[in-house]
């Protein structure tokens, strides 16, 4: 899973005992060599996807860690990208790599914006925020879109209930849960408390109007639904 130059056991031990924050300082230098990274494929399908729900001006990346994210604003936007995280390791790297963006540390609950960006988008972050959060969080993003502006991500489907990555998940999110009851400081990653029906009723709440679109080349599964869905959520334009 891991590649050479990809962190060891040991430091993804201190990691994982760390908090969120602390965690993702400690891996910055070599998170892009770990699967944790979105990875080009999505990166590039979502990209595509986007390009005919522009034009779009300006681009922020939401949670954007190493800056993975920051092409596909680049090739969607004509304007200014910035890109805003909470972990000064993630965003040193960040710069190095992308060295024009506007780089932002800040909680994404608390994001620092006024209303002026045209789209938003955020990879691989979600299952950071408690379903309480999640609110919070899309009401932020809202608030720092211009009316008539666009929030965007990729929302892979369920892995199919009893099948090996069901169970992987399910076990992932458990072990978490008994590590955050007998350990401080928490670190928060879930991975099932990011589901579809909730997240269109907190986007709706949020003040988004919401559709789906399916991204035809990562494939569809044996029923012919799609593997993954483009969230879609629109400010009004009198908002």
């Amino acid at each position: 899973m891991f590649s050479p130059e990809g962190p060891t056991l040991r430091e993804l031990t201190r990691q994982a005992l760390s908090s969120v924050e602390q965690g993702y300082d400690l891996l910055a230098a070599k998170f892009d060599a770990t699967p944790f990274r979105t990875s080009d494929r999505l990166l590039t399908a979502v990209a595509a996807a986007l390009e005919p729900l522009g034009p779009f001006d300006s681009g922020l990346d939401v949670c954007c860690g190493t800056g993975a994210g920051l092409p596909v604003l680049r090739s969607v936007c004509a304007g200014r990208i910035a890109g805003v995280d909470f972990s000064a390791g993630m965003l040193a790297e960040a710069h190095a790599a992308h060295p024009t963006a506007t780089l932002v540390r800040a909680d994404a609950l608390a994001l620092p914006f006024a209303p002026v960006f045209d789209l938003a988008v955020s990879f691989g972050a979600f299952g950071h925020f408690l379903p309480a959060e999640q609110r919070t969080l899309f009401a932020q993003v809202h608030a720092s879109l211009r009316p008539g502006g666009t929030f965007a991500f990729p929302l892979p489907a369920p892995p199919r209930v009893g099948s090996g990555p069901y169970w992987t998940l399910w076990g992932f999110d458990a072990v978490m849960r008994l590590r955050n009851a007998l350990w401080r400081p928490p670190f928060v990653m879930y991975y099932r408390t990011f589901r579809l029906p909730d997240v269109r009723a907190r986007l709706a709440a949020a003040g988004f109007h919401v559709e789906l679109r399916p991204i035809p080349s990562l494939g569809t599964r044996e029923d012919g639904s799609p593997h993954c869905r483009l969230v879609v959520a629109r400010k009004a334009l009198d908002r």
